[in-house]
Order: structure tokens, then C-alpha cells, then sequence
């Protein structure tokens, strides 16, 4: 694939046919921004001594945690050094993302460290680092995702092919827990503006879109119960 030229600084601009659809990207960032916004008033939602809540919580934050960890290892395993090459004006922009990658990781480690002493707990001194981390992960996501939509997605969807943007997809969908799959796809439909349904005409159509209406959407509704501490 030939090297684009881009400007150092400022959005990209390309005039050429795409060469993938990175639309995903969007989706994704919707669901981690509004999963971990949320996540704080959540965890003040747990009345002390409340382990079984706590339990839920702690799996709802180690189910972002990891969808975010993975979204993020993806791109810097394999997607940096693909713009690089390809599109080697866009450096600016590359290094930038790497700086940020690496400043919310260590809100994304402390938030990994501190759950599972709350977990075990309920106690509101345990819950005291996680919302820390938390604030700290949601605002350096505020800053993040924005600049990367607008200099990052328009060169993917120029310069990564179909089934290269294919593998990221898979990485994510690999990295979920084991059995969190029906949580996971409840919270990207559950993020999109519409609810979800036009995520589901194209991702889910037929069969596959009964499935979930049937299966794993009450599946994702007992789960969210519990998570949000109610009962019945």
C-alpha cells in the first residue's frame, strides 16, 4: 500500500476510496466512555458491607477494564507501526495517541490493583482508590477518544485493509471474559444513540439478531440488575 501524504499537524484529509470501514471504532468508544462514566456511581451505589453488590460492580469494572486494556494493546501492537509506515506524516498524531495509551494506563493498573480488596470488602475506605482511578481513566478517555476519531480513524480507513482492521475486532472480542459475551454486546448496543438497533440490523441480522432478543438480551438485563443493586 502506498505511503499518503498528511499534514504534521490538524485533521487528515484524503481524497482516494476507502480501504475498510473503521465505523467499529466509533462504537467501541461509546460504550467505554459511558461504561466508565457511569462506573463511579456505581461503586458509591454499594452500601457498605454489601459483598454480593460488590461482587456484581467488581464485574462489571473488570469487564471495561479489560475491553479497554485489549482496545488498547491492539493499536499499539500492530496499528501505530502500520501508520508509521504507511502514512508517515501522521507521526505527530501516532505519538501523541502512545503519550496518551500510556498516561491512562496507570489509572487503568491502579484501578486493577484496587478491586479486589473491595470486592472481598464492600467497605467504602476499599472503594475510596478505585473512584480515584476511575475519574482519572474517564477523563483522560475525554480527551482521548475525540483526537483520535478525528486524526487516527480517517487514516485507518485509508491506509489498514478490511481483513487487517478484521484482526482488532477479533483481538477485542477474544479478550472478553469468559462468559461476559452477552454483557459485553448488551453494553456497545446499550452505548449506541439509537439503543442499538441499527448496530443490530448490521452486525446481527435474522437468526443471529433473534438470538440476542431472546437470549442475550435477558441475559444482559439480569446482569445490569444486579450491577445497578436491584432486586426482584
Amino acid at each position: 500500500m502506498p505511503d499518503i501524504p498528511l499534514p504534521p499537524t490538524g485533521e487528515p484529509r484524503f481524497d482516494g476510496p476507502k480501504t475498510c470501514d473503521a465505523s467499529g471504532m466509533f462504537e467501541i468508544h461509546r460504550m467505554l466512555q459511558k461504561s466508565f462514566d457511569e462506573a463511579g456511581g456505581l461503586v458509591d451505589g454499594v452500601r457498605t458491607g454489601d459483598t454480593g453488590h460488590a461482587g456484581a460492580v467488581a464485574t462489571q469494572l473488570h469487564l471495561i477494564s479489560t475491553a479497554l486494556h485489549a482496545h488498547h494493546e491492539g493499536e499499539d501492537s500492530r496499528l501505530w507501526d502500520m501508520i508509521d509506515t504507511r502514512a508517515p506524516a501522521c507521526f505527530l498524531h501516532v505519538e501523541r495517541m502512545k503519550i496518551q495509551h500510556a498516561e491512562m494506563l496507570v489509572h487503568l493498573e491502579a484501578l486493577d490493583a484496587a478491586v479486589p480488596a473491595w470486592r472481598a470488602s464492600a467497605k467504602p475506605a476499599d472503594a475510596g482508590p478505585i473512584r480515584v482511578a476511575l475519574e482519572g481513566v474517564a477523563a483522560a478517555l475525554k480527551a482521548h477518544f475525540p483526537d483520535e476519531e478525528a486524526t487516527i480513524v480517517p487514516v485507518i480507513e485509508h491506509v489498514v485493509t478490511r481483513s487487517e482492521e478484521a484482526w482488532f475486532s477479533t483481538h477485542g472480542r477474544r479478550a472478553t471474559p469468559k462468559g461476559q459475551g452477552w454483557n459485553m454486546l448488551g453494553a456497545i448496543l446499550a452505548a449506541q444513540p439509537d439503543g442499538g438497533s441499527a448496530w443490530l440490523r448490521k452486525h446481527m441480522p435474522g437468526p443471529a439478531g433473534l438470538i440476542w432478543r431472546f437470549v442475550g438480551a435477558p441475559r444482559y438485563a439480569r446482569f445490569r440488575a444486579a450491577v445497578e443493586g436491584r432486586r426482584g
